[in-house]
Parts: C-alpha cells; sequence; structure tokens
C-alpha cells in the first residue's frame, strides 16, 4: 500500500534528503516529487533518509512529497526476459521507444515485463504433492532455445492444492494455489519479484569442474575459465576489452548470456544491438537473441542507474542458474560502476579512500564477484553464473584501485596490452601478464573430453614463450644472429605459436571459433615441430634447411586451412611433419 514516507528537503545532484521519515528502511525503493522519480534509501539519519533517485532530479524542489510502497528495489522474473533490452533499473527500453519516442521521459513508468502476452504453461506437478521452497511447478517454452521453469518463491513451501491444466495464462493469473505450514493460502503467479541487492538462496556451492569452451584460443587454451568462476578482463582505451566481451557472448557455450552495457559509450551498445539482432547462434542455428537479455545503461543515462544496473544484471543471472542453466555474465565495465560509487559518495559526503573511491569499494566488489559460482539450486538443479567484468583503469595503470580490488576476488585475470592492440593481434590478451587458476580444476574435463596431454603441453608451451621473453632482450641488444640456433628455434616456435595460435580472425568465418578439439591438434602440432626441430639440429640441420620445408607453410597456414570438419586432416599433420624432415637427417 503506497503512503507518503516524507518530504524532499534539499537535493544534490541524484541524491535527495528527505526530512520528516518515519516508516522508511534501508534500501526501501521510493518515488520521489510529482514526476514520480524512482530511488533507492542509502542512509538513515535521525529522521531523515539519504536517497540515491535514478533519474534526473531536475525541477525537484524542497517540500516536494516522497512515496513509498514498503520493499526494496526490485527486478520483475519471469517468461519474456530473454531477447529484451532494458536500463539500469530494468524499464523495456523498446516498449518506452514505442510509446515515448526516442528519449525516455522522466517518471516513465512501464511494466518490465508484457502483461497481456500469454504463454503456454505446462503443469510437472500434481495437487496434494509436499513442495519444499523454490520447487519448479511447471515449464513454459519461453524461445526456442530456452525452456523456462516457473518455481515457487525461495521463501515459500508447503502442499499444493490446486495447480492448473495446461493452457495459456498471462504472467498475472494464477497457475497454483500452495498452503503454507503455518495454514497460509498462497496464491502461485508465473511472475516474481526479487530485491535486487538480496541474493537468491540454493542448497551449497559446488565444485567447479568444467571450462566454459568460448572458442578463442588464447583463453581456452592458455587461461581457461571454469562455468561458474570470474574473470577479470583490463585494458586502457581501444585494446579490445568490449569485442572480447562481444566474442565470448557469442560463442561461448553458455546457455543464457546476460550482457550489462554499465557506463559504456552508446555507439558501443548500439553497435552490439545491431549485430547481435543478426547473428545466428552456431550451435542451434536460431538467433543469438533467444537466449541473451541486454541491460544498456550507456555514460549520458543517469549515474545512480549505472551503479543498480550490475544488481539487476545478476539478479537476473541467479534466476536462471536456479533453472539449472549456465548462465555468463559480461559486466562492460565495474570501472564505470565504481566511478558511479565515488560519484554517489561524494554527494554523501562520505570520508574519500585512494582516488576518491569510497571505503567500502572492496566490500561492494567481494559481494558482487560472490555472486558467481556453481551451485545446487532449492529444486536440485546444477546451475552456473560465470562473471566475465572488463575493467577500464585511467592509462593502463593495472595498480589504480578497481583493478587491484578485483584481484583480489577472481582468479582469472585476462590483461589486454596495448602494443599487441596496436599491432592488430587479436585478442591482445598477453600471455605474459596474465593468469588462470582454474587449471587444475577444468583439467579432468579436457583429459576426458580431449586428450589427456593436453595440460602438460600447455606448461610446454608456456615455458617456450617465458624462454622467449628473456631471449628478446639480448635480440634488443645484439641482435637474433649471435644467438645459437637452439635458441633461435624457441624464438621461431614462439613466433609460429603467437601468429598462428594467439593471434585469431575475428571476422573470418574459420579462424573466428576454434573447437577444443581443433585447439589441441593445432597446439600438438607445434609442439611436435619444435620438438622434431630440436632432434635436426642436433644433428648439424641448419634452422634454414627446416623453414625450408614445405611442411612449414603448412603449420603457419593450419588454422585457416583446416576448418572443423577437416580435423582428421588436422590430426595427420605430425605425422607429416616426422616424415617431411627424414630427408634432412641424412
Amino acid at each position: 500500500m503506497e503512503k507518503v514516507a516524507g518530504k524532499v528537503y534539499r537535493v544534490v545532484g541524484p541524491v535527495v534528503e528527505i526530512e520528516g521519515v518515519s516508516s522508511l528502511r534501508m534500501l526501501d525503493m521510493v518515488e520521489v516529487g510529482g514526476y514520480r522519480l524512482v530511488g533507492e534509501v542509502m542512509r538513515l539519519k535521525g529522521d531523515r533518509a539519504f536517497v540515491q533517485v535514478y533519474e534526473d532530479t531536475t525541477s525537484v524542489k524542497a517540500g516536494d512529497p516522497v512515496y513509498t510502497q514498503g520493499f526494496p528495489l526490485y527486478v520483475e522474473l519471469g517468461p519474456g526476459l530473454l531477447g529484451n533490452i532494458y536500463d539500469g533499473i530494468q524499464r523495456p527500453l523498446e516498449v518506452i521507444r514505442r510509446k515515448e519516442g526516442f528519449y525516455i521521459s522522466r517518471g516513465v513508468s512501464v511494466s518490465a515485463l508484457d502483461r497481456q502476452r500469454r504463454w503456454h504453461f505446462v503443469p510437472l506437478r500434481a495437487p496434494g504433492e509436499e513442495l519444499p521452497a523454490g520447487s519448479c511447478l511447471g515449464e513454459v517454452q519461453e524461445t526456442s532455445l530456452i525452456r523456462h521453469r516457473i518455481m515457487l518463491m525461495p521463501e515459500t513451501s508447503g502442499k499444493l492444492v490446486w495447480i492448473g491444466g495446461e493452457g495459456d495464462y498471462s504472467l498475472e493469473d494464477k497457475v497454483a494455489v500452495v498452503v503454507t505450514q503455518d495454514g497460509r493460502q498462497e496464491d502461485v503467479f508465473m511472475l516474481q519479484r526479487w530485491p535486487v541487492r538480496k541474493a537468491r538462496p540454493y542448497i551449497e556451492r559446488l565444485k567447479l569442474k568444467d571450462p566454459l569452451i568460448t572458442g578463442q584460443r588464447v583463453i581456452d587454451t592458455l587461461f581457461p575459465v571454469a562455468k561458474g568462476g570470474c574473470v577479470a578482463v583490463p585494458g586502457g582505451f581501444g585494446t579490445g576489452k568490449t569485442v572480447v566481451q562481444h566474442q565470448l557472448a557469442k560463442w561461448s557455450d553458455a546457455e543464457v548470456v546476460i550482457f550489462v552495457g554499465c557506463g559504456e559509450r552508446g555507439n558501443e551498445m548500439t553497435d552490439v544491438l545491431m549485430n547481435f539482432a543478426k547473428l545466428v547462434d552456431p550451435r542451434t542455428q536460431k538467433p543469438l537473441s533467444e537466449r541473451t537479455i541486454f541491460i544498456a545503461n550507456t555514460s549520458n543515462m543517469p549515474v545512480a542507474a549505472r551503479e543498480a544496473s550490475i544488481y539487476t544484471g545478476i539478479t537476473m543471472a541467479e534466476y536462471y542458474r536456479d533453472m539449472g542453466y549456465n548462465v555468463a555474465l559480461m559486466a562492460d565495465s565495474t570501472s564505470r560502476w565504481a566511478e558511479a560509487l565515488r560519484e554517489l559518495s561524494g554527494r554523501l559526503e562520505e570520508m574519500p579512500l585512494e582516488e576518491g573511491f569510497p571505503a567500502y569499494l572492496p566490500s561492494r566488489l567481494a559481494e558482487f564477484y560472490e555472486r558467481a559460482g556453481k551451485v545446487r539450486s532449492l529444486d536440485k538443479k546444477e546451475g552456473s553464473i560465470t562473471i566475465i567484468a572488463s575493467v577500464s583503469p585511467q592509462g593502463g595503470d593495472f595498480s589504480e584501485p578497481v583493478t587491484s580490488h578485483t584481484k583480489r576476488f577472481i582468479r582469472c585475470f585476462w590483461a589486454l596490452d596495448r602494443d599487441l592492440a596496436n599491432a592488430r593481434h587479436y585478442p591482445s590478451i598477453s600471455w605474459i601478464d596474465s593468469y588462470s587458476e582454474y587449471l587444475d580444476d577444468i583439467k579432468e574435463w579436457w583429459h576426458d573430453n580431449i586428450d589427456e596431454k593436453w595440460l602438460s603441453l600447455r606448461y610446454l608451451m608456456m615455458d617456450l614463450l617465458q624462454k622467449e621473453q628473456r631471449l628478446q632482450q639480448v635480440v634488443k641488444l645484439v641482435g637474433p644472429d649471435v644467438l645459437p640456433q637452439t635458441q633461435r628455434l624457441v624464438l621461431e616456435v614462439c613466433h609460429i605459436f603467437k601468429n598462428t595460435f594467439l593471434q585469431q580472425a575475428a571476422f573470418d568465418k574459420v579462424d573466428t571459433y576454434s573447437s577444443a578439439k581443433k585447439q589441441f591438434l593445432m597446439l600438438k602440432t607445434i609442439v611436435d615441430f619444435y620438438h622434431v626441430s630440436e632432434g635436426l639440429l642436433q644433428k648439424g640441420v641448419t634452422l634454414a634447411e627446416i623453414k625450408g620445408l614445405g611442411v612449414y607453410q603448412d603449420v603457419i597456414r593450419m588454422k585457416l586451412r583446416y576448418t572443423e570438419d577437416d580435423l582428421e586432416s588436422l590430426a595427420g599433420l605430425s605425422a607429416r611433419i616426422a616424415d617431411s624432415v627424414k630427408e634432412l637427417e641424412f
């Protein structure tokens, strides 16, 4: 029941101070002034409340009334989320465009989910069953790719006394009735509301063991992430953070993708939305938008809504995780989110710490990344959330607060290198500064599904890259000609690896995606070439003679020559290397 909670005392940018408060609680959602601007209570002090408003506060003045319904900022969860484009507080932008035009009017109120659309509900339970909290009652085919499970709220459990038959229902139509343990009768709808700052409960966390296959060789082979893990992608302006996230959204084997454009430029989000509308899921040949949700909160939108957009995205991700899906959340970028925290903290007159960020920045980052993971839901389904968050350190300085604090809470770090980006080396992930701590977690998957040599070959190649970095320091001083043949071989093999394996053409139909099998075969071929060449050098063969072999060119061109349908020929390339060098042994 809506009521007046107080009146405006003063306005400081997106922060509104309210006086005469008696019933507000922390994080309660309020509506401010005649425009009914949505806000959230961030501090209580005596009879005063401080509210961050998610819209432009121009024309809000002292004495304006403030209304509340007594519940926190929430998102609506139910069929119809997939394929939609929302702003930071879950207003559907396409619906607003049709209603308001190309500009969002202040105070516009639009339901996040279509109340008129009817969904075909298939019941999975029968009256008389005892249902624990979060139980699945039935299913709706939300898109051709995703079957949406209609679940009880996490706080609701009891005896199912009535459930609707198979048929078409709107989100506000009753589909079931449950009698709780204390005798209350609760109606169940396909629509749920959940507070964005409260993590959805689950039974237990599970061990991470499956990799998120992205099709990007430098990621999957050198710096993999497990499903349920957290990744930071830091890099300066123009190093390709957004492009990497676009590729992962297109090609990763996550079943649901949530892309949060947090404070990014409008032209970047426009490019994302226009491209995704045309993309086809490579595994199902269905439109990619059928398993994707977009949250567009660009840099020209109110700064407070930018802070909320991250929580809106992670709450939606938890909802699909509870259905048993593997969800990938792309957050671009957490630096813009942290800047929103800094601005709001300044408006609240809080004591700043390093570079003006609030003292609670590390705890907010920890709360966000902690909501990732692989879990067993209340309905005993296994699902996961993988967070891939870009960071935009000013000047590419990885020691700045957001990047340094983020490294405390993640186990995978894809550092983007400006020199690689300027050299048009995509993805520009530095093989020197990046790391992954998920190797031991996912090695069994690689060994069981691809080959048991995967981890040893990966370690060998990383060792060669480390040697090559040290040798480059010598080469800069005296040139490569003074090095012994074995060290020149290391330089040559690393050159092949960097240009043939690590560099990937995002716009080439063959090279834009590499399966795990193809990645292993390419890695094995390069390592076999190294071992064979090393043996030939010991017998007096020169590196120039080895490079003159025809199979050398086959190795260099293998990423484009061998498609996913021709992996048998790629598997035979190692044998061809061994055969072709026999003539050099005599």
